[in-house]
């Protein structure tokens, strides 16, 4: 059996990581890694204490059929993205990579045009993050330079956002 490879590795952790997600709709998983050490991981969830989606039976967001990217102030969960760079100190983020995986709630299907919103790539930059690989399919993923991607060419300032 072949060896898997370093970028699909990480990505096999998140997406073990978004079977914690309790979102009716998405599910995401995330892992901040640096010098091949595992930082942190975040799936998609409501802030702690609080009710989840799957505990209520239902999503505000789905109820007003808001369509996806926008509205993120109705949703009662935290992103992945941002549950992991929470949970990491900024130091230890400066430099590292972010894994992304999504997968369809209802199906369980992979989301091959998983991407952070503007609001988790906002965080991203700001962490320090210089890399995000996001999984298309289970052996196929997309490489985002942060300071080339996101920074230098910020689709905010066109009224493009990506979702």
């Amino acid at each position: 059996m072949p060896r898997t490879d370093k970028q699909n590795y990480y990505l096999d952790i998140a997406e073990t990581v978004l079977e914690r997600g309790t979102c009716l709709r998405r599910n995401y998983g995330s892992l901040i890694v640096k010098n091949d050490e595992i930082i942190s991981s975040g799936y998609a969830g409501a802030p702690r204490g609080r009710a989840n989606c799957i505990d209520l039976g239902r999503c505000m967001r789905e109820a007003l059929n808001i369509p996806r990217g926008e509205r993120y102030e109705m949703c009662r969960s935290v992103h992945s993205e941002m549950n992991a760079i929470i949970s990491a100190a900024r130091s230890e983020m400066i430099g590292a990579t972010l894994y992304l995986v999504g997968r369809d709630a209802k199906t369980g299907a992979l989301l091959p045009d998983t991407n952070c919103c503007a609001m988790c790539k906002r965080m991203v930059i700001n962490a320090g993050i210089e890399r995000v690989v996001v999984r298309n399919t289970q052996t196929e993923y997309t490489v985002y330079d942060v300071q080339k991607d996101w920074v230098e060419n910020d689709e905010s300032l066109r009224g493009e956002f990506g979702y």
